[in-house]
């Protein structure tokens, strides 16, 4: 049996573990207020790091993830160290230079680093375009030498496709994948594979109900941890405990075949996809350590007949709804507490709707387009129940043109940019009910089209799509909508 796992290059300087320890599990621990010892913290992840499993995933939000890690890192002071990623999640707002640096610094404080390996950047609504400014000034301070390497954490492929367009060298993009959530093998998989992003893919044991504990057992009605209560969420979505149950047969299957766990058979399915850099397995410091069953993953490899039993499992549930990250961003929200609404109403719009003087029934709001005032109009204006949209291009800011060249992308930015305003005046855009769409060049009509889909394949508008000529400046597409609100 291989003695440590297998490795892979993310940068030329940064190989790692193809297992990835994942300490989201520390907040779960310290939930009730506690903390735990960051020496003998430290002491667990040093055995992992022993054995060939030195790569570390946490966040700023993991508890006291990031301090254990900074004292295990400080015993390396004169040798090759483990490899520490980490996340930044802000709350959308101003991304400007000082905000990032506060950001970056103080992980770099808590890792005790002088360079964080891998930065991680979550972002909660992409109607809030600041996420394009953060990972522009997160790859400055790439240049300067406080980030090894740009990763981003629950995009979907068009904001992924929106972040590399628009000149962002990203790394990685850590996702939900798994034998219940296969989300990732398709658009994100095949985008990764034209470009340099790998993925690094968590939940991919299911919180531990990919294991044989679970095999022919009764649905569990009650659930104790965190991570445990999401991933049953998951389970209900795609299908329900019995076309679970289903896919676990099939893995136990698979398992007898080979000699390995139902754990090894999730883990090396999902690795045996080209995009997938790493699993990120959990790693309860002190309890349930599985590192010896880990190795085995890399001792087998999937045949034809293991996948056609897996596909056969697969045919009797139902796909996750969405893209990558939708579970964050709208329902069904498969989170530990289920819903998300409270977080995501709370989060400040970037427009904000004014009266029209003399005109009670009347709103409108502004993007700050330094058009609006020199031609007239404005982004959006709400009469009654209607809310009519501007023609609205991939402007960000005053006047940047995002991703120039690229129309899928700025599609999906443009896009964005209308369910903003929509939102802005009370509206969603579940209410639109016509859309235009003007392109410089017919033949981009399936990169936008696409980005049109993802936004409204539940809504199915009335559409027009024509090619209107030479638009104006570094814009491939052009995008007007109206919303009737109920």
């Amino acid at each position: 049996m291989n003695q440590h796992p297998e490795r892979i290059a993310l940068r030329p300087d940064l190989s790692i573990s193809r297992i990835v320890c994942g300490l989201w599990q520390v907040a779960d621990m310290e939930k009730d207020g506690s903390t735990l010892d960051p020496e003998k913290g430290a002491d667990a992840l040093q055995a992992y790091a022993a054995k060939g499993f030195d790569t570390f995933d946490m966040a700023d939000h993991y508890g006291s993830a990031e301090l254990i890690t900074g004292r295990l890192l400080a015993r390396y002071e004169n040798r090759p160290r483990p490899v520490a990623f980490t996340k930044w999640c802000p709350e959308p707002g101003p991304m400007t230079r000082d905000v990032l640096r506060r950001g970056v610094e103080q992980r770099l404080e808590r890792l005790g680093v002088d360079k964080v390996d891998l930065l991680q950047f979550h972002w909660w609504s992409f109607e809030h375009p600041a996420w394009l400014d953060a990972l522009h000034e997160m790859q400055a301070l790439t240049e300067e030498g406080l980030i090894g390497a740009l990763g981003l954490t629950n995009f979907d492929a068009g904001h992924l496709a929106l972040a590399l367009a628009d000149g962002i060298d990203i790394a990685t993009n850590q996702v939900s994948f798994s034998l219940v959530d296969r989300r990732a093998a398709g658009a994100l998989s095949e985008l990764c594979g034209k470009s340099n992003v790998k993925l690094l893919a968590y939940g991919t044991l299911c919180g531990g109900f990919l294991s044989e504990k679970w095999l022919g057992r009764p649905e569990p009605t009650e659930i104790a941890d965190w991570s445990r209560s999401k991933y049953k969420r998951f389970i209900d979505t795609a299908g329900g405990w019995e076309a679970f149950q289903g896919i676990l047969r099939a893995a136990h299957q698979i398992s007898e075949k080979h000699g390995v766990s139902v754990s090894n058979v999730a883990s090396r399915w999902v690795l045996e996809h080209e995009a997938v850099a790493a699993t990120i397995v959990g790693a309860r410091l002190g309890e349930s350590e599985h590192r010896d069953d880990n190795l085995k993953v890399f001792t087998f490899a999937f045949d034809e007949e293991d996948h056609a039993l897996l596909n056969r499992a697969f045919a009797a549930t139902k796909p996750i709804p969405g893209d990558c990250g939708d579970e964050y961003r709208k329902p069904p929200f498969l989170t530990a507490s289920g819903d998300l609404s409270h977080h995501l109403d709370s989060i400040p719009s970037i427009y904000r709707p004014e009266p029209i003087p003399g005109r009670p029934d009347r709103l409108r709001v502004s993007s700050g387009s330094i058009w609006e005032p020199i031609a007239g109009y404005s982004r959006a204006i709400r009469v009654g129940d209607r809310i009519l949209v501007s023609g609205t291009t991939a402007t960000h800011g005053a006047d940047r043109a995002v991703a120039p060249g690229d129309a899928g992308a700025q599609a999906t930015y443009i896009l964005d940019k209308i369910a903003a305003s929509i939102s802005a005046l009370g509206g969603s855009m579940e209410d639109v009910v016509r859309t235009r769409v003007y392109l410089r060049d017919a033949s981009q009509w399936e990169p936008v089209s696409r980005a049109h889909g993802r936004a409204f394949a539940n809504v199915l508008p009335a559409n027009t799509l024509t090619q209107a000529g030479n638009l104006i400046g570094d814009y491939e597409v052009e995008i007007e909508a109206e919303a009737v609100c109920g």
